[in-house]
């Protein structure tokens, strides 16, 4: 049986006495998509953060593809084929959708912009960055400001640039947050498409999400991991009915 692609042993993380990660365990495969849920204040995006290289933990050890990653820098993380989609706080708003995404490319190739020369003349950065956006839906908005864009389609752009680096995996922290029922259907339709292609660890609050996309399911209460297994497995796991999703809410999960 082939290794993991992530393992995550023992991790521990606390801020002035409040455990973050209490002694968290994960294990995440090739080419699935692994859900993370629980609570406000669960600990799952620091877990993310962990992972990413942004937190040092306390104490355990995370092992990607092979390779102790647990005190990494992040660029040497991305080196390895491990991307967080929307690190960026912010895109470029008074630039285009394609230069945005030309950015990321060139971040990712190490490339140098030839000086007084008109980067779209760059075959090199604006290819990939036109079948980038091509791969998320984007590929009519290319020219326009990407101030024009709605919410879900920035969340859309963030992931083009994510998948710049050609990453073997994706953690995304919360894609869906703030979208409309008809972002949300398209942000979902995407990661349905895009999890064939790479493996995804996904953190969200949005159960019809989750239950949609995930091949495995992580669930997280007080930063510690009472249930992981498939989805139908946690829908009726009886301690995340009453420690999570709660005995109402559970029956329309």
């Amino acid at each position: 049986m082939s290794e993991p692609l992530l393992q995550v042993s023992h991790l521990v993380k606390r801020f002035e006495g409040i455990v973050a990660s209490d002694d968290i365990a994960l294990v995440v495969e090739a080419g699935e998509l692994h859900a993370v849920i629980g609570p406000n204040g669960a600990g799952k995006t620091s877990l993310i953060l962990q992972l990413s290289g942004q937190l040092t933990p306390d104490s355990g050890r995370v092992t990607f593809a092979g390779v102790d990653i647990t005190t990494m820098p992040m660029h040497r993380r991305a080196a390895l084929g491990l991307a967080r989609s929307f690190q960026i706080a912010s895109l470029f708003l008074d630039l285009s959708v394609l230069d945005n995404v030309m950015l990321a490319v060139q971040a990712h190739s190490g490339h140098s912009f030839r000086f007084w020369r008109n980067a779209r003349l760059e075959t090199e950065l604006c290819q990939p960055a036109l079948a980038l956006l091509e791969r998320v839906g984007l590929a009519d908005r290319a020219e326009q400001r990407a101030s024009d864009l709605s919410h879900g389609e920035h969340r859309l752009v963030e992931l083009a640039m994510a998948l710049a680096g050609r990453p073997r995996m994706l953690l995304l922290d919360e894609p869906m947050a703030g979208l409309g029922p008809e972002e949300s259907a398209r942000m979902i339709a995407m990661l349905r498409d895009l999890k064939h292609q790479v493996t995804i660890l996904l953190v969200e609050h949005d159960m019809e999400a989750v239950f949609a996309l995930a091949n495995h399911v992580t669930v997280l209460v007080y930063g510690r991991v009472i249930a992981t297994g498939a989805p139908e497995v946690i829908r009726t796991n009886v301690q995340v009915r009453e420690a999570y999703l709660g005995e109402q809410e559970a029956g329309h999960v």
